[in-house]
């Protein structure tokens, strides 16, 4: 991946740096950009090891847990602009992800579930860009003592978080499709109706194949969005400076582009993927979960 970008960025720097830079240009061997998604170990409790994807996973879910332990105790006769705020989410999310795809009993049931799941990818992705002091295998010695360095990281931009996350919705509408129909039904009703004979044994394999690949459309359309995300700002906002091991003319043209268009990046991530991307993953959970119970294909 990070081949492809440089063949991307380097005629494009090339170009802003000039004919002189562009003879004596070396790409910088040191620069490693993705160490900065390696997970170094910081320490075990007996088999659970932990590190920086494990404490931006606890982080997300204490601000989920307490999020919703907040609202469910501000709630007001007057709504004051905290609860008209969460009033008007809770709307969005009802009528527009869970009743939208399924019937109101299902939703009831099934609405702290999605609305978990869309507050911690929410809170996951925006943590992605919330420089933390995450970052051991650069340290800063103050007073003779090591501490990590900033960084930019996302659980989400781990392939692990956003595939598990899958796994509990894949599992979740199956169980919730064989409990309301029964296994045999369930089976039957993945094919559509009007189709008989031998066609149905081919249409029902290409039915059982796209529920699998659910896994990986799923999972991987959050992880690859965050994770280029991450990538294009790690990039523009110096990584590509140092890659490229410019002059101090190059450096200083490149870098001023270069800043611009990461602010760029920066604030089109956190204004619109970060929400987005929760919001997808939720809509298609409850599609997943009104599909499975639904009377027809």
């Amino acid at each position: 991946m990070l081949r492809r970008v440089a063949s991307f960025v380097v005629p494009f720097a090339l170009l802003l740096a000039g004919p002189a830079a562009a003879v004596a240009l070396t790409i910088n061997n040191a620069f490693r950009p993705q160490d900065e998604f390696k997970l170094d170990p910081w320490f075990s409790i007996g088999p659970i090891e932990f590190n920086k994807a494990v404490f931006y996973v606890i982080v997300a879910t204490a601000l989920t847990c307490l999020t919703m332990i907040y609202v469910a105790r501000r709630m007001q006769t007057r709504p004051n602009r905290v609860q008209t705020a969460v009033e008007f989410a809770y709307t969005g999310i009802r009528d527009n992800i869970t009743r939208g795809n399924m019937d109101d009993r299902m939703a009831a049931k099934w609405f702290p579930f999605i609305a978990a799941i869309l507050l911690f990818i929410w809170f996951s992705n925006m943590l992605g860009y919330l420089p933390l002091p995450t970052n051991t295998e650069h340290k800063v010695d103050i007073l003779g003592v090591e501490l990590p360095t900033f960084a930019l990281f996302a659980a989400t931009a781990n392939l692990s978080v956003p595939l598990v996350l899958t796994l509990v919705v894949w599992l979740s509408y199956h169980v919730e499709g064989i409990r309301r129909k029964g296994f045999i039904p369930y089976l039957k009703g993945w094919i559509p109706a009007g189709v008989e004979g031998p066609a149905r044994i081919p249409i029902f394999l290409i039915e059982v194949i796209s529920h699998f690949v659910r896994l990986v459309s799923l999972s991987v359309r959050l992880f690859a969005n965050i994770l280029a995300g991450h990538l294009l700002i790690l990039f523009m906002g110096g990584g590509l400076v140092v890659l490229l091991n410019l002059s101090i003319v190059g450096s200083v043209v490149l870098g001023l582009v270069t800043g611009v268009m990461a602010v760029a990046f920066f604030l089109f991530e956190v204004g619109l993927v970060a929400t987005l991307q929760a919001f997808i993953f939720a809509t298609l959970t409850a599609i997943y979960l009104g599909a499975a119970v639904a009377e027809e294909h």
